[in-house]
């Protein structure tokens, strides 16, 4: 079978880009947004249990920093399906050598990237163009009892956004700051 992904490393382990690999020819091309056998060699264990879609209007607004806390923890497959986006993974996972680490990619849709978020991490993203629309494959459905969020200017996690914060949520702006005795969302 012929290969459809290619993975790219990032800093953080289990963290990773995943370019996909399209067929075209002059009526356009054909591109696998997942297949579960390819992407276990990455990294996904689990069947998709729901998909999501976003569309966000407006360049500079930001979305998260969303998790869910085990037992609903869940790995995600972000791709942008129009437009960009500077897209960042933060690791919450206890005892992990990247605790506190952030990664981000910036995702075009015309670049057939998406990005694969293990459990553990926290995922938020910041428009670079107006008109974004964006698809995650979760490995768990939603839990409301297990959602955490993290505030986007956490200042442990000193992450650098890109633009001015034009739009975010009323309640992505009421997630807290993680404090000193934060160590980890666990598994």
């Amino acid at each position: 079978m012929a290969q459809r992904f290619e993975l790219i490393e990032t800093p953080l382990r289990d963290l990773h880009l995943i370019q996909r690999l399209p067929l075209g020819d002059e009526r356009g091309y054909f591109q696998r947004l997942f297949c579960a056998e390819e992407l276990a060699m990455f990294g996904w264990r689990d069947p998709v249990q729901q998909i999501n879609h976003t569309y966000t209007k407006d360049k500079g607004s930001v979305r998260g920093l969303h998790m869910q806390l085990a037992p609903h923890a869940e790995a995600k497959l972000i791709t942008c399906l129009r437009g960009e986006v500077w897209d960042v993974a933060v690791d919450l996972r206890a005892g992990s050598p990247t605790f506190l680490h952030w990664h981000a990619v910036h995702l075009i849709a015309e670049k057939a990237c998406s990005y694969l978020i293990p459990e553990g991490f926290a995922h938020g993203f910041q428009t670079l163009s107006d008109e974004v629309e964006m698809l995650y494959c979760h490995s768990r459905a939603y839990a409301p009892d297990s959602e955490f969020g993290v505030h986007v200017q956490d200042p442990r996690l000193q992450i650098h956004w890109p633009l001015p914060i034009s739009r975010q949520s009323e309640r992505d702006q009421q997630f807290p700051f993680l404090d000193h005795q934060f160590q980890g969302a666990g598994r």
